[in-house]
């Protein structure tokens, strides 16, 4: 699914008295789980194993 058809079908997938800054967030939602799953495999991530023990160390 192309990335205009994920956001037209976020969209749609709303109530009709959806105002402009829940269609923002949705779609701002949508772009970091994208950026997220990116980072992932250009290896620009860290393990949950990892997370932990960094702040444990805080």
């Amino acid at each position: 699914m192309s990335i205009k058809q994920e956001a037209i079908d976020a969209i749609s997938k709303l109530p009709d008295n959806t105002n402009f800054e829940e269609i923002m967030y949705r779609l701002y939602v949508i772009e970091k789980i994208y950026s997220g799953k990116e980072a992932i495999l250009d290896g620009k991530s860290i393990s949950s194993e990892d997370l932990r023990k960094e702040v444990a160390s805080w």
